[in-house]
């Protein structure tokens, strides 16, 4: 299952060991960036798990292997928003503690998988709190997350914590390669923070071509003092965190670029900036900071009026 999936081998490789030697703690944290497949690594350890005839694999035949694949195990457990951008509630977590404290139906493990453990609100939190404290013999919590920072402290120091870290430039485009993508620019993959999954369906839905249409329109807003700044705004705002993202890549490699530093996944714009201007990108990138801070503390913002100061702000440090 994870053969075509390499990045996700090393923590299989330890996470089996535990299993192999019976050493399963009674939560997991599962951490990773986003676009790197961590389901077929859940998904996985859950058939392992669960399987009655468990030696060096899930066997697929047992009764254990038949619900699973059928998805009704009646001691594997989904805990899940109940609609996507909602948060995980306490009275879900509540249901999950009242099930962790009864018997297993086929005295196996009962596991309960909250993904995105991060959706979890401070009372639903609290609550799976008093559990870890005290986890019901073979139980297991397992919790998924792309955003371990929002998740309590206390939550995180009762979990045995793994991460899923994204493959080397190598790694990657050799994995693309396979799937038939010969020619991908490796920087494709610092714009898809380090996804190859990601990397491939932003080339094949034209991303790349939009990511170089806007990196054209932002260098020449900022290299000008009489450029357009509203048609770079505007395009700004067709995707405002997606924009955002790619002006940090462009001014951050252009601050390095300042300093005769090339990597292999620079941006091509990077080295467009004027010679000798490292304070005004640095300044243009810590009002990006500012504005994406900004943007998460407060909604209904105008962003195509606040990125236009933005912009405004840039070109003004940049051609001074």
């Amino acid at each position: 299952m994870l053969n075509d999936f390499p990045w996700l081998q090393p923590v299989w490789d330890n996470l089996k060991a535990s299993l192999d030697s019976d050493r399963i703690p009674g939560a997991l944290l599962l951490q990773s960036e986003k676009g790197l497949a961590v389901d077929k690594l859940v998904e996985l350890f859950c058939r392992v798990l669960l399987c009655q005839n468990y030696s060096s694999e899930a066997c697929g035949f047992c009764h254990s292997c038949q619900l699973n694949q059928a998805n009704s195990h009646p001691d594997l457990h989904w805990i899940k928003p109940e609609k996507e951008g909602k948060s995980i509630t306490v009275d879900q977590i509540r249901a999950c503690n009242r099930l962790a404290h009864e018997s297993s139906q086929l005295n196996g493990y009962r596991l309960f998988v909250i993904e995105p453990a991060d959706a979890m609100n401070e009372s639903a939190s609290n609550a799976l709190l008093k559990t870890l404290e005290e986890p019901g013999q073979k139980c297991l919590f397992l919790l998924v997350t792309h955003n371990q920072e929002r998740l309590l402290p206390t939550i995180q120091s009762r979990c045995q914590q793994w991460v899923v870290t994204p493959p080397s430039t190598e790694q990657a485009m050799q994995w693309m390669s396979e799937q038939g993508l010969t020619s991908v620019p490796a920087y494709a993959l610092k714009l898809n923070m380090g996804s190859p999954m990601n990397t491939l369906d932003a080339v094949k839905s034209g991303e790349l071509d939009e990511y170089q249409a806007f990196e054209r329109c932002f260098i020449d807003t900022l290299s000008s003092p009489v450029s357009d700044i509203l048609q770079c705004a505007t395009m700004m705002t067709k995707n405002p965190d997606r924009a955002l993202d790619w002006a940090w890549y462009l001014l951050t490699d252009a601050q390095k670029s300042q300093f005769g530093i090339a990597e292999a996944d620079q941006l091509p714009g990077a080295v467009e900036f004027r010679s000798n201007n490292y304070n005004g990108l640095y300044l243009s990138a810590k009002k990006l900071l500012e504005l994406k801070a900004q943007l998460q503390s407060s909604s209904g913002l105008n962003f195509e009026l606040l990125s236009m100061n933005w912009l405004i702000e840039s070109r003004e440090a940049l051609c001074s």
